[in-house]
């Protein structure tokens, strides 16, 4: 296996972390919205607490992206 193949095959493993990111991201979501479901005046509350764990999971995602980067063109 040549070099080049090496950093094919490893950005394409790191790239893998924005899967996760994306299942965390949709159970953020979708709790978010049974919360606000069953108690809607519970959105003021709940709303702030939501956007700071997509953010957070975001941040996973934008990780593993700059990782792929840095083996693929490092």
């Amino acid at each position: 296996m040549g070099i080049e193949a090496a950093k094919l095959l490893g950005s394409g493993i790191a790239v893998v972390g924005v899967i996760g990111s994306g299942i965390g991201i949709g159970h953020i979501f979708a709790a978010f919205i049974q919360a606000v479901g069953r108690n809607p005046a519970a959105n003021a509350a709940v709303f702030p607490m939501t956007m700071l764990g997509f953010a957070l999971v975001e941040a996973i995602a934008l990780y593993a992206l700059v990782i792929a980067l840095v083996i693929l063109f490092g």
